[in-house]
C-alpha cells in the first residue's frame, strides 16, 4: 500500500508543528544548503530518474559539513537504535537510526528536497495507474504516517571498514512509503576507503537483471526508487523492482547518511 493523502478521504488534517522534528544541536546546517538544493538542476534530475530509476546530485554537502556528519556517528545521543548488520544477515558493518528530534542538517535536508521529488513520484503513480496521490510537504506524508502508527524516524548513519558490505535490499519499513531516498556520500573513495561501491539491480520482467555500480565522491548523493520504478514497453508503462546494497570494502572506512523520507513501524 502507497500513500495518498487526500483531505476529503481521511476527514481531516493532522497538522504536527515543525518543531516536534527539529534538533538544535551540534551537527549545524551552514545556510548555503537550502540555497544549494533549490538551485540544483531538478529538470535533469527528474529525467535521470525517468530514465534510470536514479540520480546523481553533484556536491550539496561541503567537505565540512561531511566531516560533522561522520564525526556525528559516535555521539550516542543522536540515535534511536544501533544495528550489527552481521546479526540480522545484513551483511556486515553497523548502521544507526537517528531518533526525533532529527538534527538541524538532516531535517532540513529531508524537508528541503522531498517537494522536488513528490512532482516525480506523482508522475510515477500516474503512468502506472496507480491511485495515489503524494502531498507536496513532507509533514503531511509524516502526519499519515503518525496516524497509521509508523511513528519511528528512519533517516540513519552507516559505517563499513574492510570487509564489510551491505545485502541487496529495499527499506519500506510499513505499508505507507514514499518511492524515493537519498545517500549522501560522507568519505572520499580512493582516499578513505577503497572498494565499497554503491550497487543497484533492476529486476527485469522475463528479462536478466540489470547492475548500476557507482562511487559518487564526497558530499555528492544519489537518489534512488525504494521499491519499483515505471519502464515504457510496447504495451505502455510496467514495473521493474530495484534493490541496493554496497560491495565488500577492501581498506579503509565508508560513512554514509541514508535519507528515508516515511517513518518506520
Amino acid at each position: 500500500m502507497l500513500f495518498s493523502y487526500n483531505i476529503a478521504r481521511f476527514g481531516s488534517t493532522l497538522i504536527i508543528p515543525l518543531s516536534i522534528f527539529v534538533k538544535t544541536n551540534s551537527i549545524k546546517m551552514s545556510a548555503n544548503i537550502t540555497h544549494r538544493i533549490e538551485n540544483a538542476d531538478w529538470s535533469l534530475h527528474a529525467e535521470s530518474l525517468h530514465e534510470k530509476g536514479y540520480a546523481v546530485l553533484p556536491k550539496i554537502l561541503s567537505d565540512q559539513e561531511c566531516n560533522q556528519l561522520a564525526a556525528s556517528y559516535n555521539d550516542n545521543t543522536l540515535y534511536r537504535s544501533t544495528i550489527n548488520m552481521k546479526r540480522y544477515q545484513f551483511g556486515n558493518g553497523e548502521y544507526k537510526y537517528f531518533k526525533y528530534p532529527l538534527p538541524d542538517i538532516i531535517t532540513q535536508l529531508r524537508h528541503s528536497i522531498y517537494p522536488h521529488l513528490a512532482k516525480v513520484a506523482n508522475e510515477w503513480m500516474f503512468k502506472l495507474g496507480i491511485n495515489e496521490v503524494f502531498p507536496n510537504q513532507l509533514e503531511e506524508l509524516l502526519a499519515h504516517c503518525h496516524q497509521v502508527e509508523q511513528n519511528r524516524p528512519t533517516p540513519l548513519i552507516l559505517r563499513y571498514h574492510a570487509g564489510d558490505w551491505n545485502a541487496l535490499h529495499q527499506d519500506l519499513y510499513g505499508d505507507v512509503y514514499f518511492p524515493f531516498q537519498i545517500v549522501f556520500f560522507l568519505t572520499q573513495a580512493q582516499d578513505d576507503y577503497t572498494g565499497g561501491e554503491f550497487v543497484m539491480v533492476e529486476n527485469r520482467p522475463r528479462m536478466q537483471s540489470k547492475p548500476i555500480v557507482l562511487q559518487p565522491n564526497k558530499g555528492e548523493a544519489v537518489i534512488f526508487t525504494t521499491n519499483f520504478r515505471p519502464v515504457l514497453g510496447a504495451k505502455g508503462y510496467y514495473r521493474t523492482t530495484m534493490r541496493h546494497g554496497v560491495s565488500e570494502v577492501k581498506s579503509g572506512e565508508r560513512i554514509n547518511l541514508g535519507i528515508i523520507f516515511h517513518d518506520a513501524q
